[in-house]
């Protein structure tokens, strides 16, 4: 039986140390991530004269590039039963590509860049969710996932914060908040080197020899491809954020704050995923999400219809709380599915399918926009929002019954 929850402001004091390590470096990378990202797609288009196909494209390819490489590293970190040293890898990765941001001389340095960042990120992300999932007690599963996510969030939301600001004081130089990106990015890589430890691994748990064969596949059960499923649909809704500063920047946003539309977007997102998932851990986490995609439907609809920067700017906000209520409740639902030694194999072929979803969902946006502009690319996301709607309502049933913490750890 798992351990009483928590009530009220004492949740927090509950959550073990080491993910609240792991916050703070997600934190500090993604203040040095999101004043790159805020930037990139306005400096491509406007400055080096790149299609909108191409940035949902490049957006597109980087971002499964990052997914593909999560599976490998994930079922890495179940065959040495080990997750902090392929975490910290992934982190230092990523800290040693930012400097060529501001070195680069072409698109094709830009592109070479953003893909090489994006492997780090592959080879963290799995790792490091298992990791969470590892140290986390399991009636705090849920707490513990949204804190993660909200202190990331509050790094992309203080990044293309300090980006406006250095926009404004150096006269709209990109080479000059790129190098300044590169600092939180090296901090991040010492705090997770210094500030975490790895749980000793429980006596008797089954060693995976072969984590990627048909046989240990087959052992992460029917729950957990269901959650899978879902998932990639619900991808397809939610394309690149890059579409939502292009968004911006069609009505008329300057281009100084274009990336105002990501802090507005993270704000939201900051704010609602700890509340969120201390909630999924009180109540059915699929309810949550059904939420959560409601708002995901109602803010493609505000986006493919605003005329006005007021408008875009509530669907903005909208899509930070879909983002809130999703994110790290999937992240929850498929820690709650796996098995313990199979965490790391679990979050990399998650993170595979809906990276190969991003990319399709990236270039349909991309294309959907050039060929009809924003009005299309949304209205696309809100139609398979509807599906992945439907399909939660099946997993919602197969759910039914099970605790809200999930499985023990």
């Amino acid at each position: 039986m798992s351990a009483p929850m928590p009530k009220g402001a004492a949740v927090w004091r509950e959550i073990p140390g080491g993910v609240w390590a792991l916050g703070f470096v997600s934190l500090l990378m993604d203040v040095s991530s999101e004043m790159i990202h805020a930037l990139l797609p306005v400096y491509m288009v406007t400055a080096l004269g790149t299609s909108v196909l191409a940035v949902g494209m490049i957006e597109g390819i980087a971002e499964a590039t990052a997914s593909i490489t999560k599976v490998f590293s994930g079922a890495l970190s179940d065959w040495l039963g080990k997750r902090k040293f392929l975490a910290a890898l992934g982190y230092g990765m990523a800290a040693l590509t930012k400097p060529i941001f501001p070195l680069a001389a072409s698109i094709e340095w830009l592109i070479a860049a953003r893909f090489i960042d994006r492997i780090g990120k592959g080879v963290r992300g799995a790792p490091r969710d298992a990791l969470i999932a590892d140290i986390s007690p399991a009636h705090l599963r849920g707490a513990s996932f949204g804190l993660r996510q909200s202190l990331d969030t509050v790094g992309a939301f203080i990044g293309p914060f300090i980006a406006i600001g250095l926009m404004w004081l150096t006269g709209d130089s990109f080479t000059t908040v790129f190098w300044v990106a590169v600092i939180p990015a090296f901090l991040a890589v010492g705090l997770i080197l210094f500030a975490v430890k790895e749980p000793r691994r429980p006596d008797g748990l089954h060693q995976v020899k072969m984590p990627l064969s048909p046989s240990e596949l087959g052992r992460l059960g029917a729950t957990y491809w269901w959650v899978v499923a879902v998932a990639a649909v619900f991808t397809l809704a939610r394309f690149s954020e890059a579409f939502l500063l292009l968004r911006a920047q069609s009505v008329g946003v300057p281009m100084m704050l274009v990336p105002a539309a990501l802090v507005a977007m993270n704000a939201a997102y900051a704010m609602s995923a700890y509340p969120v998932g201390v909630l999924s851990d009180r109540m059915n986490r699929v309810t949550v999400l059904i939420l959560g995609l409601l708002l995901l439907a109602t803010a493609d609809l505000v986006l493919a219809f605003a005329t006005g920067i007021a408008g875009v700017a509530v669907g903005v906000l909208l899509w930070g709380l879909h983002m809130g209520f999703t994110q790290g409740l999937l992240a929850t639902l498929i820690a709650d599915a796996a098995p313990q030694e199979l965490r790391g194999t679990a979050f990399g072929v998650f993170n595979l399918v809906s990276g190969l979803a991003l990319l399709a969902a990236s270039i349909i946006a991309g294309a959907l926009w050039d060929l009809s502009g924003p009005q299309g690319t949304f209205l696309a996301g809100a139609a398979f929002t509807a599906l992945t709607l439907a399909g939660l309502l099946c997993l919602r049933g197969r759910l039914n019954g099970e605790p809200p913490g999930g499985r023990a750890a």
